[in-house]
């Protein structure tokens, strides 16, 4: 167990030092070779409060990535806070969230807190003039998801989450390129699949509780809400179907270990599965998969690992009415850091249009709420 979760440790510093620009450029045919991003010159100025989940680190190298200049984090923790200080040793370690908050210098504030705090921190910075980026789920319950829209609508600052299983996957932009380009066609459903290893002995106490996460659907599939609305170009959706369950974790009585949905928009539909069941033989944590099925082909993307194929992750096959092939993504921009640290500096809504933003959380909110126990 100790070892799957230190092969999960590596996999998220590999990612992120290719997200910081340690990597190489890919071409369709798969030819790759090396380069190094030259660094960017801060635009902005950033700090963190609360950074309990690992995507603090995917998050704050995103922002670096644009030019933003991170100057100082608040954390309760002191373990955590350690860590984060050895990554980020010019971030100066604040006393507390209200001397960030307080600070004029700082234009965005980022958050990977845990999940029930993490709207309360973005709307806390928001009624400051600041613009706040936060880990998915941004936000855990309707009642929150209301109270942030009406903040955002009046303060007009930007609210925007993380959703990096595309914002910050290769193979993933890499599919926004080739879908745009007119590769499969016309998108008609995505099926996205949301598998995690559970590794009980590292996780804290919070991450058993439906009230401090928010259940799996909101939990973990506002990822996959993200990339349908994203893929099918929906603007608006509804939930056909859901459900949830606990099946193998019953000593923990508020946990869902399964869940799934049925989703439709106004561009296509989408089938979504998220479960805490990657067994330990699996050298990754999850094998997430993203299926893109158009009218003129489709398009597979193996997140994390190809099973017994290549090694690594970011794995993208294109199949349509010319061939089928594997497209080699590691050297792939990633776009989302930049385009945020821009929105911040010009007012836009480059990186992900508010209305986005907020209803790929409420799907999964709602979603979740509805959804029958099995």
């Amino acid at each position: 167990m100790k070892n799957q979760t230190l092969n999960r440790r590596a996999f998220i510093r590999n990612a992120t030092l290719q997200a910081a620009g340690v990597g190489v450029i890919s071409t369709l045919s798969g030819v790759a070779a090396p380069y190094i991003r030259k660094p960017v010159l801060p635009k902005i100025k950033f700090a963190a409060v609360g950074i309990n989940h690992g995507h603090i680190y995917g998050m704050t190298k995103a922002v670096m990535r644009g030019g933003g200049e991170l100057v100082s984090f608040y954390a309760k923790e002191d373990d955590l806070a350690v860590n984060y200080s050895k990554a980020f040793p010019q971030a100066k370690r604040m006393n507390s969230e209200k001397e960030i908050l307080e600070d004029e210098s700082i234009q965005l504030i980022i958050s990977s807190a845990i999940p029930v705090e993490r709207a309360k921190i973005a709307i806390r910075a928001m009624k400051h003039g600041k613009d706040a980026m936060v880990d998915k789920p941004g936000i855990t319950t309707l009642e929150l998801l209301k109270e942030v829209k009406e903040v955002q609508a009046k303060t007009n600052r930007i609210f925007s989450i993380s959703y990096s299983e595309r914002f910050e996957n290769q193979a993933t932009v890499k599919a926004s390129e080739l879908v745009k380009a007119g590769a499969i066609g016309d998108v008609i459903q995505t099926i996205g699949l949301g598998p995690h290893r559970i590794n009980p002995t590292s996780r804290p106490d919070w991450f058993w509780e439906e009230e401090s996460i928010g259940g799996i659907i909101t939990d973990i599939a506002s990822h996959q809400f993200d990339q349908f609305l994203h893929f099918t170009d929906s603007t608006s959706a509804e939930i056909a179907a859901s459900q949830v369950g606990n099946i193998n974790n019953k000593a923990y009585p508020n946990f869902q270990d399964f869940g799934d949905v049925m989703v439709r928009g106004n561009g296509g539909t989408g089938y979504i599965r998220v479960d805490w069941f990657t067994p330990d033989g699996l050298k990754s944590w999850g094998d997430g998969r993203l299926t893109i099925l158009g009218t003129e082909g489709y398009i597979e993307i193996r997140k994390n690992i190809d099973i017994a194929g290549d090694p690594g992750g970011n794995h993208l096959f294109l199949v349509n009415n010319e061939k089928t092939q594997k497209i080699n993504c590691q050297g792939v921009d990633l776009p989302y850091g930049p385009q945020l640290v821009n929105d911040i500096l010009n007012r836009t809504e480059t990186a992900m249009t508010q209305k986005h933003c907020f209803l790929a959380m409420e799907l999964a909110l709602i979603a979740q709420k509805n959804a029958v126990w099995v």
